[in-house]
């Protein structure tokens, strides 16, 4: 099938002389997850990853990936004629190396610029010199049959009673940054800060209740771009009094051409497609940088930080209700990896004001955990036995917020090496946790402090440690990121991030430990701002295969400490055995 699909693909290449397309994993907003109609690259290769990018000459076709996916590329792309490139790898080379070294001097490459994003499309301009790029050819689009439609599910309004702000205020505060920066305009294709602007939420992308739109936003107008069909009179209401004019999805192109010569506009390039930026005006001058909503939501209030610790709870009574189901159902030797997460999924469904699952769940056994990203398939995931590690990844969207937790439970008899490893993770996890940093801390920097533990015994992780997480919205969200990757915006209180280090050994198990935190103030004295985090996050850590010899006093008061607080606050909503579950997990070391 994949393979037909490439020589379909090459049959329209060589219609126009094409050398090479370009596929991304993205949509017209450069979102992370995607609906079902722009999954173009998972159509062109069956690689079903959240990141990917594939590239197709007339006689080579490859997949760049990360190291979260190198796994599962490999087994997805067997018999498909497409070679896995790992990024990151050394002597593996780039996307931009691969079309120099494959394609002629002269040649075209072609891509639809509607889903590419205007930064990768600036980086083939810089480095592929002579070549022609086209940025108008749309070939998945031609030769995919029954391609699923664009989403058209209602739009609802997120009340002020959640956010704590109406959307009028969140202008005001735009407007003024917008002016500080000497913007006239401020073009928004980001679905979550649209969706954190308008007040709104949606069900067009699974897993993000994010609508598909566009804004344009300058000092004196609000313009919503949307499926009108889309949008009930209570929404349409409700933005209309707050200052916000709905006009048609299209009808971004024809605005963006009519706004004055000379005027400035300030843009995303990350978040912006080649096809918006081609639409602007030729005359008018750009800022480009982060969408400056990032950085409002990024940092919540007072109102959203209170609801998210609703979630949580919420969320942790129904983790401490799966465990309990699944140490008492594990024995018996007919749990899977599909259907203990389906199970889960019905645990957080009764849990008030639960909307879906913040993303896929991740529940893999023994061996399958090292796959930092493995999703279970019906009929084919592995039995849970009563040995070895159990690891599941998963969140929920309340309308309280999102939720995001990772815990790795000891299913019976454990390896030396598996508790080992746990050990580390744990006190990793808890490395980042006890640290304080002095306002001004990049929040790269906060990686090398929790990789410690691991690095000192040449261990390591190949992902990033945090992410942010946003509110009732993507769950991972910036600009924040604690990683390897340098990143230039400071920690800064508000910030909701995870903190999820791991060791993944191939062939025998992963260990992974999430919590969600959020950072606080903790000191002002003459040497400046110090803060730190607080846990969001309220779920028993399994202490079962801790080594405590190997835990300082500071760590095992922490892990005691912490595990106090669970206790109190989901005891209050457990009873019976899930109650003594509870109890039981969060006994003293």
């Amino acid at each position: 099938m994949i393979k037909n699909r490439i020589r379909r693909l090459r049959e329209k290449m060589a219609e126009r002389k094409i050398d090479a397309y370009i596929i991304p994993s993205s949509d017209p907003h450069q979102s992370e997850y995607l609906a079902d109609h722009y999954k173009t690259r998972e159509y062109i290769s069956g690689f079903t990853g959240s990141a990917g990018t594939v590239v197709v000459t007339m006689d080579k076709a490859g997949l760049w990936t990360d190291g979260r996916y190198f796994i599962q590329a490999e087994e997805q792309l067997k018999d498909t004629g497409i070679d896995l490139y790992r990024m990151g790898v050394e002597n593996v080379p780039t996307i931009i190396e691969f079309i120099q070294r494959e394609t002629p001097e002269h040649g075209k490459v072609a891509l639809d610029g509607s889903s590419y994003p205007y930064d990768n499309y600036l980086q083939l301009l810089k480095k592929l010199g002579s070549r022609m790029i086209l940025t108008d050819i749309d070939y998945i689009g031609e030769i995919w049959e029954n391609r699923p439609e664009i989403p058209g599910d209602k739009v609802f309004l997120y009340e002020k009673e959640y956010t704590g702000q109406n959307t009028s205020e969140k202008l005001q505060i735009l407007r003024s940054k917008m002016r500080e920066a000497g913007a006239d305009y401020h073009f928004i294709g980001s679905l979550e800060d649209i969706c954190y602007l308008m007040n709104i939420r949606g069900h067009d992308i699974s897993f993000n209740p994010v609508v598909i739109s566009y804004a344009l936003i300058s000092m004196e107008v609000a313009n919503l771009y949307i499926d009108m069909a889309k949008v009930p009179e209570e929404v349409l209401n409700y933005l209309r009094d707050n200052g916000v004019r709905i006009k048609d999805y299209d009808r971004i192109f024809e605005d963006l051409a009519e706004i004055p010569g000379k005027s400035v506009i300030y843009i995303d390039p990350k978040r912006t497609n080649v096809n918006i930026y081609h639409a602007i005006n030729s005359n008018v001058r750009f800022i480009k940088g982060r969408n400056m909503t990032e950085m409002m939501k990024a940092i919540k209030n007072e109102v959203e930080l209170e609801h998210l610790k609703n979630a949580f709870i919420k969320d942790g009574v129904a983790l401490v209700k799966f465990f309990n189901w699944l140490e008492t159902g594990a024995p018996t030797g007919t749990l899977t990896e599909y259907y203990v997460a389906d199970r889960l999924h019905d645990f957080r469904r009764e849990g008030e004001d639960f909307i879906e699952e913040s993303f896929g769940t991740i529940s893999a056994y023994g061996e399958n955990a090292a796959l930092p990203h493995y999703s279970p398939i019906k009929g084919r995931s592995a039995t849970i036995k009563n040995r070895g590690f159990y690891l599941v990844d998963s969140g929920g969207h309340y309308l309280d917020g999102t939720t995001d937790i990772t815990r790795t439970l000891a299913m019976g008899d454990l390896s030396e090496d598996e508790k080992y490893h746990y050990t580390l993770v744990l006190k990793a996890h808890i490395q980042l946790m006890l640290c304080d940093f002095p306002r001004g801390t990049k929040s790269s920097m906060l990686d090398s402090i929790t990789r410690y533990p691991l690095w000192r015994e040449h261990l390591d992780f190949n992902h990033g440690t945090g992410h942010g997480v946003g509110y009732l919205l993507s769950v991972h969200e910036g600009p924040q990121s604690i990683s390897k990757v340098n990143n230039e915006v400071d920690m800064l209180p508000g910030m909701v991030t995870s903190n999820e280090p791991g060791i993944y050994i191939e062939g025998s198990h992963g260990i992974r430990i999430e919590n969600i935190m959020v950072c606080i103030r903790k000191e002002e004295n003459e040497f400046g701002d110090f803060l730190g985090f607080e846990p969001l996050s309220y779920i028993p850590i399994d202490t079962r295969p801790v080594m405590k010899e190997l835990l300082s006093p500071e760590e095992i008061d922490w892990l005691n400490d912490y595990h106090k607080k669970v206790f109190e606050k989901l005891s209050p909503y457990l009873e019976g055995d899930e109650f003594d579950y509870l109890e039981k997990s969060t006994l003293e070391i």
